[in-house]
């Protein structure tokens, strides 16, 4: 015992993180205990290792205005902004989240879900603690709904998360499980560095960036995912403490570059899965961002705020998938029905399956040079050469 080498927490930390992700597993989202050192206090004892934020406005009397979501927030000196992840420090606005993941797994790149991107790629997913919106159905609200001082946080710089991607054999970094918009500056580097290494780049986000912020990102961005998570004010305001038009506001800009888009929707009973609610959405997808944008239908399960709900039924999502087809979109899916013939992707203008997969593993592949192989037909994505 006398002789065995002690791990100090950060060696102890990044060890069992590693041995994670070697099983495919990952760290994410641990408890803090109450007997550790005050965090904020060491966090401000690095705060030269904390970056000033990319997109803030200084305002009279050492306030600032953060600018990189819809929210705008103003933030007082020694204060924190609706993410908490942002402190205005002596006038000036630091990301106190930067390098400060809590989440880092290897994933297949259909988890996304991104289903017109490199089929089976793997992909190398960073998460942080908290998020912009408040959803009572959040899926990860164990971090997403927690501030950074109530989760286990690794230190990881943008190089290293790039080289335990290359390190794992993944084909992309994807930014994931919380949203990445209260880590932009820390997502920013990241794909920015892998690029720079050959990595591809994706993040799914709720889509409530600023213009400013979303164009720069999607410069260093191959593909985005967006939650299109209703389309009322009511269900955004009541159910996500957010706003609907900033998020059709980022999906036409997105359409503008030439990063691939592929959107959301989870269906939540009694909550936003009235047929007309989803009509109206997918006639508004056709006639702004055209045919061909991939759209998947979510099977909710019990979660966080809503677990007195039930999941919602399968024939749901099919009848929700038939008034997307009949609305004209070319790429409907079903996701969270493991086995579902929606799963899969077919050739819109020859009908053959053209992707087969069974829930997140692609079992055949007929796209060569991007054309269904039967047909020819061109299918928008990002392919295998």
């Amino acid at each position: 015992m006398g002789g065995e080498k002690k791990l100090t927490r950060r060696e102890f930390l990044k060890s069992g993180m590693m041995a994670g992700i070697g099983l495919g597993i990952g760290l994410v989202g641990c408890s803090r205990t109450s007997e550790e050192a005050d965090p904020i206090a060491a966090i401000e004892r690095k705060q030269i290792l904390q970056p000033e934020a990319m997109f803030y406005k200084l305002l009279p009397g050492k306030n600032v205005m953060c600018q990189v979501c819809f929210r705008n927030c103003v933030v007082k000196e020694g204060k924190l902004g609706f993410c908490y992840n942002k402190k205005n420090i002596g006038g000036k606005l630091y990301s106190l989240i930067y390098g400060k993941p809590c989440a880092l797994q290897v994933d297949p790149i259909e988890k996304e879900p991104a289903f017109h991107m490199l089929p089976g790629a793997t992909i190398f997913c960073t998460g942080t603690a908290m998020c912009n919106y408040r959803c009572k159905f959040c899926q990860n609200w164990e971090f997403a709904q927690k501030t950074m001082w109530e989760v286990i946080n690794l230190d990881a710089s943008p190089e290293d998360v790039v080289g335990m991607a290359i390190e794992k054999g993944c084909d992309a970094v994807s930014f994931t499980y919380n949203d990445p918009i209260v880590f932009y500056e820390f997502m920013f580097d990241i794909a920015k560095l892998a690029k720079k290494r050959g990595l591809r780049t994706l993040f799914h986000t709720n889509g409530s960036l600023n213009p400013k912020p979303l164009f720069a990102l999607l410069e260093v961005m191959d593909a985005v995912t967006i939650d299109l998570k209703g389309f009322t004010n009511e269900f955004y305001r009541r159910v996500c403490s957010s706003e609907l038009e900033p998020v059709l506001r980022a999906l036409e800009n997105i359409r503008k570059t030439d990063t691939h888009l592929e959107i959301v929707n989870l269906v939540v009973p009694t909550k936003n899965d009235e047929m007309e609610d989803i009509r109206r959405m997918c006639r508004w997808i056709k006639e702004n961002l055209g045919r061909e944008v991939p759209l998947h239908f979510i099977r909710f399960f019990p979660a966080y705020k809503l677990q007195r709900l039930p999941p919602t039924p399968v024939e749901k999502l099919e009848k929700a998938a038939q008034v997307a087809d009949d609305e004209g979109l070319h790429y409907v899916y079903i996701g969270n029905v493991p086995g579902h013939e929606r799963n899969s992707t077919f050739c819109p203008k020859c009908g053959k399956k053209i992707i087969e997969r069974v829930h997140f593993y692609v079992i055949a592949l007929d796209i060569k040079n991007g054309r269904c192989r039967f047909c020819g037909h061109v299918i928008p994505g990002i392919w295998w050469d």
